[in-house]
């Protein structure tokens, strides 16, 4: 069997090293300019809207930023073919530096969101491209420490970027949040075109973009936003039902469109490459009720606002430090590590559903607990996400690679979008809302992590999968049946 993951005689000082660091300088720092953006107006929301107005629409700063993101993310391998990369790296800059300059000047909420869009258009442009270039940029028997890199690179600026928001919110000056954006977009710009090497610059024949795939993909989210402000459980189970319809109807779309948004048999039951894309669309999905856990930290255990947004960055630590330890494994080892990571999801999911309940004030042991519990959650999706990457570029043909890439991160800005709308929609049904009391927060508590479980659980079975195949058949073989 080919050997799938990082080779024996890889390590971490050879992305660093001669070509290596340069591709390690670009691609890290295209993630950690999208992720930064993504955290930082978290923070610096409050001090907007006071300056500004615009309170009705708090919300859809972070929809519409994700939902541009998600669009620009599906046709990103399309502009890579027709264009070449650096010049598709220079658009998406030039997009993402326009976002951010209608940012800082925005006069109201309007503006605001147009900025905010078009930010999410151009980072959702880079973030592609980074994970596109691994394939092309580094040798095989890198791939997995260079998908380590890049998803330990998003986790680790998931610590700083609220930090650096709640800096820019308390001096009065959250403006210059997005406008500091602007000169760093363009030193990054200028690395890219001078490192870069020229990647496909005739491209040759671009299919169309898939317009009714990408629509029903990202209605699916939009749908579960809409009726996730509504409490009552009707609105919930209808605004579910028909975001999974949607995306079932996507998946019967995508196996017979001539142009497809993912790779040949990614949305195929049965197909290895479809329990890839599954597995990782669980774990991020799963991951998204970190943004719930300061609040649930501040009220059930009278935390405060600066110690629970410590205690919930846990996951990001237990996520970036679980991938440099896991990226060097192969063979059996590497199985062994997809197969725990949804296990300790579940885990630390099940664990937060029943201890975060009982929460009380001062609490130092269940406190411990509850850390421990968001540990587990990052480790379990740090400890095989980089080799999920690697089985996706494997099992998709040469000539299909740069879709491979985009699907990646298409699924990873979809679940991030999607987990966030549904545990939202599952929270404000079960009483996140109440203003009287703790009970209607603790039972909110309750339903979102255990419902949250089930995905976990899911995850178990979707890895056991794609360790079957991968014991028992040849990748090549693999290959030829879809």
């Amino acid at each position: 069997m080919q050997e799938t993951g990082a080779g024996p005689s890889s390590s971490w000082g050879e992305l660093f090293t001669g070509k290596q660091a340069i591709a390690s300088l670009v691609l890290s720092g295209g993630i950690a300019l999208h992720a930064v953006n993504t955290y930082i107006s978290a923070t610096m929301l409050p001090s907007i809207t006071a300056d500004i107005g615009g309170l009705d629409y708090y919300a859809w700063n972070t929809s519409l930023f994700i939902l541009a993101a998600i669009i620009s993310a599906a046709v990103a391998g399309k502009v890579l073919q027709r264009i070449g990369a650096r010049q598709s790296f220079f658009l998406a800059g030039l997009v993402f530096m326009t976002g951010s300059g209608l940012a800082a000047i925005a006069p109201n909420m309007a503006i605001m969101l147009l900025g905010r869009s078009v930010q999410g258009a151009g980072g959702g442009l880079i973030f592609t491209f980074c994970y596109s270039m691994i394939a092309f940029m580094y040798p095989e028997r890198l791939w997995s420490r260079a998908f380590a890199l890049l998803s330990g690179t998003w986790g680790i600026t998931t610590l700083f970027g609220p930090a650096i928001g709640g800096i820019f919110a308390e001096l009065g000056v959250w403006r210059a949040g997005f406008g500091v954006l602007v000169p760093i977009t363009i030193l990054y710009i200028i690395a890219t075109l001078s490192l870069l090497l020229k990647h496909q610059e005739n491209g040759g024949s671009v299919h169309a973009v898939p317009v009714g795939q990408l629509g029903l993909l990202a209605g699916s989210v939009l749908v579960l936003s809409i009726t996730s402000v509504f409490e009552e459980v009707i609105w919930s189970i209808l605004g579910a039902a028909l975001s999974v319809a949607m995306i079932l109807l996507l998946m019967k779309r995508e196996q017979k469109a001539s142009t497809r948004l993912f790779p040949k048999g990614a949305l195929v039951w049965g197909s290895p490459l479809f329990f890839v894309f599954a597995s990782m669309a669980l774990l991020i999905l799963c991951v998204n009720t970190e943004f719930f856990m300061p609040f649930y930290l501040q009220k059930l255990f009278a935390v405060s606002p600066l110690w629970a947004g410590y205690i919930a960055a846990t996951v990001s630590i237990g996520w970036a430090s679980m991938e440099v330890y896991s990226a060097r494994f192969t063979d059996q080892a590497m199985r062994r590590v997809v197969n725990v990571g949804p296990v300790l999801m579940a885990l630390g999911l099940i664990t937060l559903a029943v201890v975060l309940p009982t929460g009380t004030e001062g609490n130092l042991m269940l406190l411990s607990v509850v850390t421990l519990a968001l540990i587990c959650i990052g480790a379990g999706i740090g400890i095989g996400w980089p080799h999920l990457g690697v089985f996706a570029l494997h099992l998709t043909p040469d000539d299909d690679k740069e879709n491979a890439a985009s699907a990646l991160a298409t699924v990873q800005t979809f679940a991030v979008a999607f987990g966030t709308a549904l545990a939202g929609l599952i929270a404000n049904s079960t009483g996140f809302n109440s203003t009287v009391g703790t009970a209607g927060i603790a039972n909110s508590a309750f339903w979102l992590f255990s419902s949250f479980a089930v995905f976990g659980i899911l995850g178990i079975f979707s890895a056991r999968k794609i360790t079957n195949w991968h014991v028992s058949a040849d990748l090549k073989e693999a290959e030829t049946h879809f």
